[in-house]
């Protein structure tokens, strides 16, 4: 259950890891899920952990500081006052090293680390995705500018001091007084366009602005579960596909799949994957670019719909058309509880969809966080 034998140099004040050391499900997100399963006559459901130290392969993390003394880490909660936290035992190793590195860029071009209050200073925020075939790291150095200029001498430096250890190195450009990590503006400075992971049944592509997990073994895992649930036959549905993750993995085992998504990086990623497939396995897939609530035609003639929903969970239109008119099966992929709980409520009050399956997974170990995988049945509850 517990994991204690390794002690954190950065608690407190660091919130990351309000229950360091314990790899089990979090009491009060299991305790949720137990009683969704009671009231639907299911089973305790299953949840899915592993060790957490060394298992965060993608994050951001927050600069701040003076350039002669820079941190880069996260915030203390509700506030805007960073912890710097240079040894992360959650961290896989090279994104400590990635941090040390822009530290010491920063500190060589003396590089001022931005100030949130009076929106001052260059250096916002570091990306750091490490890639599981080469452990070698795709970076994004975050500023406040609107072009890469003023960052010149930085990345140059940071890319110098990285050295063999760099998959790829991006630009983004934030300018705007918000709390949104990215900014509108990209540039590739170094290194390929994407980066690629082998995930169940495909290889995908991650552009630096898509979306990706940040434990891919446990992602692993849930990918798998989410294939054995559609049967082979099946025409398949998508919504918030990504990057096809799970999606392009059904298309190589023979299943006809529709994707939908809406962000650009992942639609990038996605089109990238596609190509990549011997073309009478692609030739089986179609793309509906746009917002769940306005491709709900991508559900025409499947057999099965994959929902994988931002943390708010589902686009009201969708909710509703999947709960009035259901596919033979739906499954969910949730990161976020609460709205996945409201969400089944209105997807079983129409009394068409019944909850078959319940699972929880523990993609960030030590937190009170809990993701979900559910499939319902067409059928009377």
């Amino acid at each position: 259950m517990t994991s204690s034998g390794r002690d954190c140099p950065h608690l407190p004040p660091c919130p990351g890891c309000p229950r360091f050391g314990d790899t089990t499900v979090a009491p009060d997100a299991l305790g949720k899920l137990r009683v969704l399963a009671d009231i639907n006559g299911l089973d305790r459901p299953l949840t899915v952990t592993a060790d957490g130290f060394g298992s965060r392969r993608r994050v951001r993390l927050m600069v701040r500081g003076r350039a002669a003394s820079p941190k880069v880490g996260i915030f203390q909660t509700g506030t805007h006052k960073i912890v710097d936290i240079p040894r992360c035992g959650i961290h896989h190793p090279r994104v400590n090293e990635a941090a040390a590195a822009l530290k010491h860029a920063i500190h060589a071009t003396g590089a001022a680390p931005y100030a949130d209050v009076p929106h001052r200073g260059l250096v916002r925020a570091l990306q750091a995705v490490v890639w599981r075939a080469d452990e070698t790291v795709q970076t994004v150095i975050v500023t406040n500018s609107e072009t890469p200029a003023p960052a010149a001498g930085l990345l140059d430096a940071f890319a110098a001091e990285f050295g063999p250890r760099l998959h790829s190195l991006f630009w983004n450009g934030q300018p705007e007084r918000s709390n949104t990590i990215l900014g509108p503006h990209w540039q590739r400075i170094h290194g390929p366009e994407a980066g690629t992971d082998r995930v169940p049944g495909a290889t995908v592509f991650y552009p630096p602005g898509a979306f990706g997990q940040a434990n891919p073994v446990i992602a692993d895992k849930l990918i798998e579960q989410i294939h054995a649930w559609i049967p082979e036959t099946a025409n398949v549905a998508e919504f918030y596909a990504g990057v096809g993750a799970i999606g392009l993995g059904l298309l190589a085992r023979g299943n006809r799949v529709v994707f939908n998504e809406i962000g650009e990086g992942s639609l990038k990623g996605l089109e990238l994957g596609l190509a990549a497939l011997p073309e009478p396995v692609s030739a089986r897939a179609r793309v509906v670019a746009g917002s769940a609530s306005a491709a709900l035609s991508v559900m025409d003639g499947a057999d099965a719909v994959i929902v994988d929903p931002p943390r708010r969970g589902l686009d009201a239109q969708l909710r509703a058309r999947l709960a009035d008119h259901p596919p033979a099966l739906l499954v969910y992929a949730s990161c976020g509880l609460d709205s996945f709980i409201a969400d089944t409520d209105a997807l079983l009050m129409a009394g068409k969809l019944r909850l078959s399956a319940l699972q929880g997974y523990g993609f960030f170990p030590f937190t009170g966080h809990v993701e979900t995988l559910a499939c319902f049945e067409r059928g009377s509850a």
